[in-house]
């Protein structure tokens, strides 16, 4: 069996060497493609119009002059502008100077001491889950902020990762508010929908129900793989510096620095809070009116949070953890605070390399349009089924989650699908929202086993900080699957039992028409 793991590890690819040779494979896939003239019509709706409107999906070789200029060219602009980079580096910063003065060890004991370490799990699972109605930033935040929750519980960093990221990916098909995502979608799908009834609404609230039994039973079962399987799986974790103490209770100074901090949070959300309230005297300034729905006045493309939440939360981590080093006393001079804000970003290197060849991979993928080919391709399939009930909702899943691998954008791809799956799926008796709702649910369970997703280097990057053998893309793919798994089977038997018994998916929405 030693002998079996050695030669595994000689030949697993260090995620860096994966990147490149999965870019290798698409500048070569590209150029094939582009010999045999690969390319799809798809009909997409035209939300302007309401009509079908033929659009041409063709590959764009990286294998002839223009794809040659394109490598050279581009590359290094797409890293610069690759948004997991500059998110993570700023995020860092807050992150390093609540870590470094100790704010985040007093703060997770606090929280902590009393509670059961599944409660812990599911806790937080929960607020991952939850966190998603921010998009992929909370990707940046949680990741980070997972790992060392369990390192000062005096756990495994790696599993409070790989929870982090199963969480947050089945959040983008479970929440109990809508995002902007969401919102987006709902936008693709009323269009789909009037190709069949024309005017029709979807209801801001119409998932509220279901997604409360999703996020909750989701919740748990992510607890129980990662307490039961990966936990055990991971074994413990051996700091290499000695950081992690066994204190029983806190010291004046750090019940200070906490009053400090704590305080310091409060006025300052209060402060933002107050200011994406809709018409409320001097309130209100940072939404952006323009837009009908209340969460695309939030994140909206034009709107402040769209543009600066996240220097908003990182200046809120930057608040704090000053705070809290004034507060017991460990910051002398301007020299301390510059070392404590450093903190989190020593080492990065290494991170950065990482993403460097992610953001190619990524980008040579997107230029090429494999993946819209695939998914194009693949929503043509759809008017041909002749089938309904469980069976049809079985197959959406299926093929929605194999484009998912290619092409995991769910805004893009929808755009694509819709048109089929939204016609198809009303007329075999089902309503708008819940052909959305399987797309999104299908979505979310594949979401975090596709290095495609631009997110995933993230959980890659903190996985490989902290694993001492060193990790590959397979193998944080391979941690995925136990919880995918789990999650289909949950969101199969949803579907079904929701679709069978009739019960409203949220207010004034029901499975079937």
């Amino acid at each position: 069996m030693k002998k079996f793991k050695r030669i595994r590890d000689k030949i697993t690819l260090h995620p860096m060497m994966a990147f490149i040779f999965l870019s290798a494979f698409v500048i070569l896939l590209s150029g094939i493609l582009d010999v045999f003239d690969a390319s799809v019509t798809y009909n997409k709706v035209n939300i302007k119009t309401g009509n079908y409107q033929p659009t041409l999906v063709t590959v764009e070789s990286l294998l002839n002059l223009s794809g040659i200029k394109y490598i050279f060219s581009n590359t290094v602009s797409n890293f610069v502008s690759f948004a997991p980079l500059s998110m993570l580096l700023i995020t860092l910063i807050g992150i390093g100077i609540m870590d470094k003065s100790g704010f985040l060890d007093t703060l997770f004991f606090v929280l902590t001491k009393k509670m059961p370490k599944t409660a812990v799990t599911y806790v937080f699972s929960l607020i991952c889950v939850l966190a998603t109605i921010a998009g992929d930033l909370s990707f940046i935040i949680l990741i980070p902020l997972a790992a060392l929750l369990f390192k000062y519980g005096k756990r495994n960093p790696e599993v409070g990762i790989i929870l982090a990221f199963a969480s947050i990916s089945l959040g983008n098909g479970i929440n109990l508010f809508i995002s902007s995502t969401d919102s987006s979608l709902i936008t693709i799908t009323e269009s789909a929908a009037r190709i069949i009834t024309t005017g029709y609404k979807v209801n801001t609230f119409c998932y509220l129900f279901i997604m409360v039994a999703a996020t909750l039973i989701g919740c748990a079962i992510i607890t129980y793989i990662t307490e039961k399987i990966i936990a055990p799986k991971m074994g413990k974790y051996e700091e290499t510096e000695e950081i992690v103490t066994d204190k029983e209770k806190l010291t004046k100074r750090e019940w200070r620095g906490l009053l400090f901090a704590l305080t310091g949070a409060v006025i300052y959300l209060v402060v933002f809070i107050y200011n994406i309230i809709p018409f409320v005297p001097l309130g209100g300034n940072l939404i952006d009116y323009s837009q009908a729905r209340y969460i695309d006045k939030l994140f909206g493309y034009d709107s402040f949070f769209n543009h600066g939440f996240v220097f908003v939360v990182t200046f809120l981590f930057f608040l704090v953890g000053l705070l809290y080093a004034f507060g017991i006393k460990s910051i002398n001079n301007h020299r301390d605070i510059c070392n404590y804000l450093s903190h989190s970003l020593d080492e990065i290197g290494k991170v950065i390399i990482l993403i460097f060849f992610a953001s190619m991979f990524i980008s040579l993928l997107k230029y090429t349009n494999i993946g819209s080919l695939i998914t194009a391709s693949i929503s043509n399939i759809i008017p041909s089924i002749k089938f309904g009930g469980i069976p049809l909702i079985i197959l959406i899943m299926i093929l929605t989650m194999i484009t998912t691998i290619f092409q995991p954008g769910y805004v893009a791809r929808w755009s694509i699908m819709s048109s089929t799956v939204v016609p198809q799926m009303m007329t075999a008796g089902f309503t708008p929202e819940f052909a959305q709702l399987v797309f999104s649910a299908s979505s979310s369970i594949i979401y975090g086993l596709t290095p495609v997703m631009a997110y995933f280097v993230i959980y890659i990057s903190y996985m490989e900080k902290y694993d001492k053998d060193g990790v590959s893309v397979i193998k944080c793919i391979r941690h995925q699957i136990p919880y995918a798994i789990s999650i289909l089977g949950m969101w199969i038997l949803l579907l079904i039992v929701w679709y069978i018994v009739g019960i409203p998916l949220g207010i004034s929405t029901l499975p079937t028409i």
